[in-house]
């Protein structure tokens, strides 16, 4: 069965267990997601099964965005609540200076990841190393901010929705916002609200094709050529100029890049229904 939709992942559990539950309820085997959530984290996940999995790496998924409540003056390793070691009663903000720092993330900015996350540190990931007690550290990252708003402020806490580029870490921008308020911070919640235009609307499936920026092609050859993964030649085609392109016969999803060594299958053969 392919199949693509949009899941919600509670609170407390991790994206892998969450997707063993809903392989269970709905009987498949082979079964997927894109863009891993925390077990602290709640929300929006992309989940495919058969073949759509193949399509991750095509579909549009940014931006994302997440609303989260901030805990100024609370410290944590992990930035968020499970290794709480010390809270600080701080005077409150004015709330124009808190739209002013928040005015400051939009566009590119360059932190580092969460020493607490999935990020891959000489083969192992960096949570496990953290939770090891091992000394490292991670590089740097570039994310885009296209939008920060915040939605309501009750002292201590500042819950914001953020609009960003794939692979942000919204716990070390929260941290990065009470730093700049000279005081520490963590995520007392986090929900992702959509991946790109991936919403959550009670799992209903899915159409990949409206998921896909890419280009359509036509080929002009012998359409036997594809389905049985021939090498294709660029002239078989009505557009001959590199980038990549995707296409249908017969029910079938194939996605190709012309370049200038040739034609590359990139995904072939993917039943759309």
């Amino acid at each position: 069965m392919n199949r693509l939709f949009v899941a919600y992942k509670p609170k407390g559990v991790s994206s892998n267990y969450f997707l063993r539950t809903i392989k269970r309820r709905y009987g498949v085997k082979k079964a997927g997601f894109s863009g891993t959530l925390d077990p602290f984290a709640s929300g929006v996940l992309i989940v495919a099964f058969g073949q759509f999995t193949k399509l991750f790496r095509f579909i549009k998924k940014a931006p994302k965005r997440y609303r989260a409540t901030l805990w100024i003056g609370a410290y944590s390793p992990t930035l968020d609540t499970e290794k709480i070691e010390e809270v600080k009663t701080l005077a409150p903000f004015s709330l124009d200076s808190l739209n002013i720092i928040s005015k400051s993330f939009l566009g590119g900015i360059e932190y580092l990841p969460p020493k607490y996350s999935a990020k891959r540190v000489d083969g192992k990931r960096a949570y496990d190393l953290a939770r090891e007690g091992e000394e490292f550290e991670l590089r740097s990252i570039k994310s885009t901010i296209y939008d920060f708003k915040i939605l309501h402020y009750m002292h201590p806490f500042i819950t914001f929705e953020v609009s960003i580029s794939e692979g942000g870490y919204i716990r070390s921008i929260g941290e990065l916002f009470a730093r700049k308020l000279g005081f520490s911070g963590l995520l007392s919640s986090l929900e992702r609200l959509s991946e790109g235009d991936f919403v959550f609307k009670d799992e209903e499936t899915l159409d990949p094709l409206n998921f896909l920026p890419i280009e359509d092609n036509i080929y002009r050859g012998d359409l036997s050529d594809i389905e049985l993964g021939r090498k294709l030649q660029k002239e078989s085609f009505e557009n001959q100029k590199n980038g990549i392109y995707k296409f249908i016969d017969k029910g079938y999803l194939a996605i190709i890049k012309i370049g200038g060594d040739g034609v590359e299958y990139l995904l072939n053969k993917v039943k759309l229904c």
